[in-house]
């Protein structure tokens, strides 16, 4: 009776899970079929389903073989014995599970029950490893060589992830059979540790069997451990060194043939049935490893390789140093000089105006906390990320930042957050937010090309749909298509209501379907509810990453997708990389074990459709081209891409930060300069923020800026950013994103790393680096002079004295042609207050720290000595006619002030002309007059 009951619950648990498990499938066929993608979830599941029920066979055959076989070997089991004659623990828990299986029948009926939950439990283990295999059937050569083995690098990429994980899997089921045997045989009193002797003659030939096929497994271990040696690392060098190739390596031959040897000798003992051979090979294996492979090289290693270790490790450390450059891309960054120097004049200034317009001076935090003021309307609207983007907007090229408007259900009033509102009446967010980075109003306030409710463009792009119904935020499906319409935006004391007409969605018209989703999501309203009609559909997955990330769950996604305004219509476009671990000899990321990475794929989501289009942007990569023959058709040549949407592509920040990282020791090719790390780099310090006082970390970003770029000595590390700006040698401006780098425990500026982001040059990197006898001041540098400034630090206190905050926005590097100047924005809040205004912007170029209201009186301070005009006119109170030259000097400073006073207004645009008609008349006044 307690067999029959237990047997039912089982039974009801694993229906329990069957029954979960198959709608959980059926729910993702039914969605990859709504947007497309039915044969990347066929070749998915297939492939997931094929290794779960190979590797649940051959487990549980392994298993119920090895009980089988004790089941008929071991001893015949005795009656049960009166529970007066039980003493030992394990007799009395033998005898309990005996008395279930009282037949032999009912016993191998138990050892198959038994093999088979084993063979689940590995095969839920390996299920992981599908994109193992997927990746071995399918890889592509990479084209390139190891040092030590002259294998095709594709082998560590592909197939000895494989080798691994079958290794792994056969060391797990030697485990499990031999669990399966042991419990078989401790039943029958076959092992008995309170008898002499514990272990019967059958448990002592089983035991040899399977300990012969582990040291079998163990050799071809071994053999896989040459291989390892590639991703080892001493300390000095990231791959096989010195010590790896001299002895590791031959030891790892020495124990391929011991273990080869104890392989055999176990067999043999069939045979001898002693348990004193097995014991001996484990020992003799187990402790010659110990030694040979561990103490010997250790002691190797210290007495002597470290006293000639530069020596010695130099051909290795050359090794690490070009395969990590490999992996990481950074063999692609060009070097170019940077002279550093201080001739930046107004004609510098007019010449690279493109890059004076986009200097950012909307610092991140200020501007999140001014647009959640000014423009997230009602308390369900949410701005949950600002994004930095480039649009031509009235002929010309700039750099704006903008934001999503998407609606957060959860902020509603709590006893307004119903079924209804949160899945069927609140479905979508709606419009975005978009300001130029360096404009703002009299009041401080940024100056909107797109806001409010419908978007409302002022100069900004027209935004023609403006729904989001797939953003960032958290998770929530929505039923669209309702027996009511949806809230579309509020309008004075009324609402609008819209329906979704998009392509996205899968019909729940079907009471079957309804009752599927509604165990799916463990919601019984959406089977109740009377919204719900036959033209209903659900949308889900409405999250852009989580959306991607299930379609293609092979890549790893950038943190940062970013909103795209392109004819009339909001995108998504999230960057996604193809990443691995087994690339030989390259240094390992220190946030994670991958050592290589590609910006393979640029994603692109319709904020309204929820369509996912999946862009090749890294077409020579061979995992994404292994990736490509597993799921054809899944991925698109870049040029596929609408060319507006490419105009917007831009080179991801997380790549860049992994390259820059990495970059601060690998930019050293020379051997002996890396090992004695003369010319380490790292990010530059930044102040944390804020009053007139000293630097802290910033909450949140300090532990992770100084992983990135080095130790912070208590202050954060400066972030890349996003820019305009013309580089040194180029025709026109671009966006780039950019990073300057100091010396490891110094404070100067030695370089800065570049990535551009516009085609033609798309994904180029570059350093420029400066003289190395040259002093040019770094970021932290430029901050202290700033605090040292008298005039800027009592306004500062004056300010904070008054009731409002001073917030200090974040120093930017702005080289311009060979020389660099320094911008950094101050805003006021009023302490009670969360509207921030911009209302100081501080310069500083050579030796000099200015702090004026707009950013062009502070480049007017600046460079008020470089344009002084030639020729001054002779005194007017002189009854001599006029001088020609005397009334061309004349015309040339009444331009040249205006010029001023345009500047200073920030009317760049009428600097300009002032300044253009100021040139000839400079030229006239230089040039000899006739009869000289």
């Amino acid at each position: 009776m307690r067999a029959k009951l237990a047997a039912i619950l089982v039974a009801m648990v694993v229906g329990l899970v069957v029954v979960g498990r198959a709608g959980d499938m059926l729910v993702d066929w039914l969605w990859f079929s709504s947007i497309g993608y039915a044969g990347v979830f066929w070749t998915i599941f297939s492939t997931r389903a094929v290794l779960f029920i190979a590797v649940l066979v051959v487990s549980a055959g392994a298993c119920w073989l090895s009980g089988w076989l004790a089941l008929r070997h071991a001893r015949q089991a005795p009656a049960l014995p009166p529970p007066a004659t039980l003493s030992a623990p394990g007799s009395q828990a033998a005898t309990s599970i005996l008395s279930f299986l009282p037949s032999p029948v009912a016993r191998r009926v138990g050892v198959a029950i038994l093999a088979i939950a084993l063979g689940v439990v590995a095969a839920f283990v390996e299920q992981p490893n599908w994109e193992v295999a997927l990746r071995f059937l399918h890889q592509v050569p990479y084209g390139s060589d190891d040092p030590v083995f002259g294998n095709d690098i594709g082998f560590y990429l592909f197939t000895l992830p494989a080798c691994v994980a079958l290794k792994n899997w056969l060391l797990l089921l030697l485990f499990l059979s031999a669990a399966t045997a042991g419990i078989v045989y401790w039943l029958h009193g076959d092992i008995a540790i309170d008898k002499a002797p514990p272990l019967s003659p059958a448990v002592v030939v089983h035991g040899s069997v399977l300990l012969g096929l582990y040291f079998a497994v163990k050799a071809w271990s071994y053999g896989l451990d040459r291989y390892l040696l590639l991703y080892s690392d001493n300390g000095v060098v990231v791959g096989a060194g010195y010590t790896d190739l001299h002895v590791r390596l031959p030891v790892l031959w020495l124990l391929i043939g011991l273990a080869a040897a104890c392989a055999v000798a176990a067999w043999l003992n069939v045979r001898w049935r002693s348990w004193r051979i097995p014991a001996a090979a484990v020992a003799l294996l187990f402790g010659s490893s110990f030694l040979a492979a561990v103490i010997f090289p250790a002691l190797f290693n210290r007495l002597y390789v470290k006293p000639s270790e530069l020596e010695l490790e130099t051909p290795f450390i050359a090794r690490n140093i070009a395969l990590t450059r490999e992996a990481y891309g950074l063999g692609r960054i060009g070097v170019k000089p940077f002279p550093a120097e201080e001739g930046l004049t107004f004609a510098s200034l007019e010449a690279n105006r493109a890059t004076i317009d986009n200097i950012r001076l909307w610092d991140w935090q200020p501007l999140s906390d001014t647009y959640a003021q000014l423009q997230e309307i009602r308390t369900y609207y949410k701005f949950l990320e600002l994004d930095i983007d480039r649009y031509r907007l009235d002929g010309a090229y700039q750099q704006v930042l903008l934001a999503a408007r998407e609606l957060e259900p959860s902020l509603l009033p709590p006893n307004a957050q119903t079924w209804v509102n949160l899945h069927v009446l609140f479905t979508h967010g709606n419009g975005v937010v978009m300001s130029p980075v360096t404009r703002k109003s009299a009041e401080g306030l940024p100056v909107f090309y797109l806001q409010d409710i419908p978007p409302i463009a002022n100069g900004g792009p027209v935004v023609r749909e403006p729904r989001l119904y797939f953003g960032q935020g958290k998770e929530r499906y929505a039923i669209v298509k309702g027996a009511t319409p949806e809230f579309d935006y509020p309008k004075g004391k009324d609402n609008v209501y819209a329906t979704y007409d998009g392509a996205d969605g899968v019909a729940i018209g079907d009471p079957a379907l309804r009752g599927l989703f509604s165990w799916y999501y463990a919601d019984p309203n959406i089977m109740l509810s009377g919204y719900v009609t036959d033209e209903s559909r659900i949308l889900l997955r409405r999250n852009i990453q989580e959306r991607v990330r299930t379609i293609v769950p092979v890549l790893q996604l950038d943190r940062d997708p970013y909103i795209v305004v392109s004819e009339g219509r909001l995108f998504w476009i999230q960057d996604a990389y193809t990443t691995s671990e087994w690339f030989p000899y390259a240094q390992p990321q220190s946030s994670g074990g991958l050592n290589y990475i590609r910006n393979s794929v640029k994603a692109v989501i319709d904020a309204y459709n929820g369509t996912v289009d999946l862009y090749v942007s890294e077409p020579g990569d061979p995992v994404i081209q292994t990736w490509q023959r597993i799921f054809p058709g899944l991925f698109k040549p870049l040029a596929a891409m609408p060319r507006d949407l490419q105009d917007h592509i831009r080179y991801p920040e997380d790549l860049f930060l992994v390259q820059a990282q990495l970059y601060r020791a690998y930019h050293m090719d020379t051997p002996e300069v890396f090992y004695n790390r003369e010319d380490l780099w790292q990010f530059p310090r930044q102040l944390s923020g804020i009053d007139a006082a000293s630097p802290g970390p910033i909450p949140g970003l300090g532990a992770a800026v100084r992983e990135r770029g080095g130790r912070s000595r208590d202050a954060p590390r400066m972030d890349p950013y996003y820019m305009i700006m013309r580089l040194p040698g180029e025709a026109k401006a671009e966006l780039v994103l950019m990073l300057p780098m100091v010396p490891s425990q110094r404070d100067n500026m030695i370089a800065w790393l570049v990535a551009r982001c516009d085609s033609p040059n798309y994904g180029k990197v570059m350093v420029y680096e400066f003289p190395k006898d040259k002093l040019v001041f770094g970021p932290f540098q430029i901050e202290a002079r700033i605090q040292q400034n008298t005039e800027i630090s009592q306004q500062i206190a004056l300010w904070n004295q008054m009731g409002s905050r001073v917030i200090r926005g974040h120093l930017l590097v702005v080289p311009i042609e060979s020389s660099i100047l320094y911008v950094s924005p101050l805003y006021l809040r009023a302490a009670t207050g969360q509207l921030p205004e911009l209302k100081r912007v501080i310069a500083a170029y050579g030796d000099r720290v200015v702090m004026e209201e707009t950013l062009g009186a502070a480049l007017a301070a600046l460079f008020k000595d470089t344009a002084r005009p030639a020729g001054p006119p002779h005194d007017r109170g002189q009854s001599i006619p006029a001088d020609p030259t005397d009334v061309r000097a004349r015309e040339a400073l009444a331009h040249y002030e205006r010029a001023i006073e345009r500047l200073k207004a920030g009317d760049w645009s009428g600097f300009g002309i002032e300044f253009d008609a100021l040139r000839p008349l400079l030229e006239e006044l230089g040039r000899p007059s006739e009869g000289r």
